[in-house]
């Protein structure tokens, strides 16, 4: 089995990059760290730079691209985006970027990539699923909607990484301006911990071994209440009194639920 692993560097308004490891490399999902800063997390899970196959992007901003114009100079791989994303940004509209619209699939590293379109307030933003012969990882973060091209192309994955950016009352309760705070809330905005755990009630099957809190606000919310929100919809147990992991057993399935960190670099088995 050619099973793919999903490597989390950083997850949130500070910073955002993953890997998927397949069978020819890794395939880097947004470069918002910096290099020294990315180098050392990869280190921390046994990573190395020169096996980073591709770089794909989702959106363009500043967590997820910050950092792309220095990793670009010391690394000469294909770089894949969604048309217009990154000539939108002077510093980066000269890198060499193969441009795909949404919904199209590109083969990259041995891994069918799937894209779909995300919303969220920025010129083209997109979502990915990677697929081999017998294993997928869905990555949806930093969008207000899933939708039904979302959805179809999310559902059925073995390792889901999905977005629960917010609590709403703790959102409305906080120091954020109306202003962000309606921003956040809208369709163009980022999933609550609501939306994101009614959305995977129709996203994980049996086949799901693992859910993923992606993009947890530092500000707006708590993993323990992303893991919480996942496991109730799912019918799941916490696997202890905070809430920082649940499990779902049903037989011989195994279904893990547990939060991204924004520094805390993870594997994903």
């Amino acid at each position: 089995m050619s099973r793919l692993h999903l490597h989390i560097l950083g997850s949130g308004s500070k910073g955002n990059c993953a890997l998927v490891e397949g069978p020819q490399g890794l395939i880097m999902i947004d470069n918002g760290l910096s290099r020294r800063e990315t180098l050392k997390r990869m280190a921390e899970l046994g990573l190395s730079a020169d096996d980073v196959a591709a770089l794909v992007i989702t959106h363009e901003h500043g967590d997820h691209i910050k950092g792309l114009d220095v990793w670009c100079k010391h690394w000469h791989g294909p770089l894949f985006a969604s048309r217009d994303t990154l000539s939108c940004k002077e510093n980066l509209a000269r890198l060499p970027v193969e441009e795909f619209d949404p919904g199209d699939t590109l083969p990259i590293a041995g891994i069918r990539v799937r894209t779909y379109p995300t919303s969220h307030d920025v010129i083209n933003p997109v979502g990915y699923r990677f697929d081999t012969f017998d294993d997928s990882i869905g990555f949806a973060t930093d969008t207000g909607e899933l939708t039904k091209q979302a959805i179809d192309t999310l559902e059925d994955c073995r390792v889901l990484a999905l977005e629960s950016n917010h609590d709403v009352a703790m959102l409305r309760q906080g120091d954020y301006p109306r202003f962000l705070q309606e921003r956040i809330l809208s369709a163009k905005g980022h999933l609550s911990n609501d939306q994101a755990a009614d959305a995977a009630r129709g996203l994980v099957t049996d086949r799901t071994e693992q859910l993923i809190a992606m993009h947890i606000s530092q500000d707006n919310n708590r993993p323990s209440l992303t893991v919480k929100g996942y496991a109730k919809a799912l019918a799941a147990t916490l696997d202890d009194e905070v809430g920082s992991s649940a499990t779902l057993l049903q037989g011989s399935r195994k279904l893990s639920i547990r939060p991204a960190s924004q520094h805390r670099p993870a594997t994903i088995q």
